[in-house]
């Protein structure tokens, strides 16, 4: 498998303000082999990125001996493709399939994206939308995207999130499988499920070869609110099992540590704690 950070974790990751070349620096420094970029409407890397730039990227990384196999989204959030609005679901759709270009341009594999949203629990200006019509409004979208996919050679990876959707690993598979795309999978976050009352070894069993790729957190249960996702290693993730599942279900592709926010020590801290866990 193969020892990645997400962009998000960088010194002004979040913002998108980090330069792509600061952020591959201190992935290799802190004992990184890949570094997932995140795509955002602001920032470095955005749905409008040339892809003269892209190919800087591309070639930056190449210099660093790492790999850039993943792209991250997190536009859903603030343009969620289950929005009532129809125009917010086509903005969505149109900024994404944009992204999943600049994927293809980058290099990558692999394009995270969040399916939408029945609530989002850190937005209370975000209306709950009906789960039956969420999903509807999400499969719209999968389906465009996952075209757009299969024409630029990338995986669309639709991931588990705290949105009110697919919280059962037999729905979320049920719903991968009905587009019979192969460019259409899972990305499989381990910290997101425990506090649905989930364990993330057996989703991922259930999933099996749909997950494309694996994001990793840790979580404590004794908090229970976004302020649980802690150090890897300091929650109650069940690390031996998840990597004794991936071994089983033939995993050999990136797990990327996505931790937030950034401090001094952070890459240190999680790239010990990643050989930590790679060695169970």
């Amino acid at each position: 498998m193969i020892k990645s950070i997400s962009y998000w974790s960088m010194d002004g990751g979040l913002e998108g303000t980090c330069p792509v070349e600061t952020a591959l620096a201190a992935a290799k420094q802190a004992g990184f082999q890949g570094l997932e970029l995140c795509i955002a409407e602001t920032g470095v890397l955005t749905p409008a990125t040339d892809e003269a730039t892209c190919k800087t990227y591309r070639a930056a990384a190449q210099q660093h001996g790492l790999v850039l196999e993943t792209l991250a989204s997190g536009m859903s959030w603030g343009c969620s493709p289950t929005h009532p609005d129809a125009a917010v679901r086509r903005k969505s759709i149109d900024l994404h399939a944009a992204a999943l270009q600049r994927a293809a341009w980058l290099g990558c594999k692999a394009m995270l994206f969040v399916p939408g949203a029945v609530i989002i629990p850190w937005d209370a200006t975000y209306q709950p939308v009906r789960y039956d019509q969420a999903v509807a409004w999400a499969r719209e979208a999968v389906a465009e995207l996952g075209a757009v996919a299969a024409r630029v050679g990338v995986d669309l990876a639709v991931e588990n999130v705290w949105n009110g959707l697919f919280y059962s690993p037999v729905e979320f598979a049920q719903f991968i499988d009905s587009f019979a795309n192969p460019r259409v999978g899972v990305y499989f976050d381990v910290g997101n499920v425990l506090n649905h009352q989930q364990w993330p070894p057996h989703w991922i069993e259930i999933l099996g070869k749909r997950i494309r790729r694996i994001h990793v957190k840790d979580f404590k249960m004794s908090v229970g609110t976004l302020a649980g996702f802690c150090d890897l290693l300091a929650g109650d993730i069940p690390f031996p099992a998840v990597m004794a599942a991936l071994r089983q279900i033939g995993y050999q592709d990136t797990l990327v540590a996505e931790m937030m926010p950034h401090d001094p020590t952070l890459l240190a801290r999680t790239s010990q704690a990643m050989d930590n866990i790679m060695k169970m």
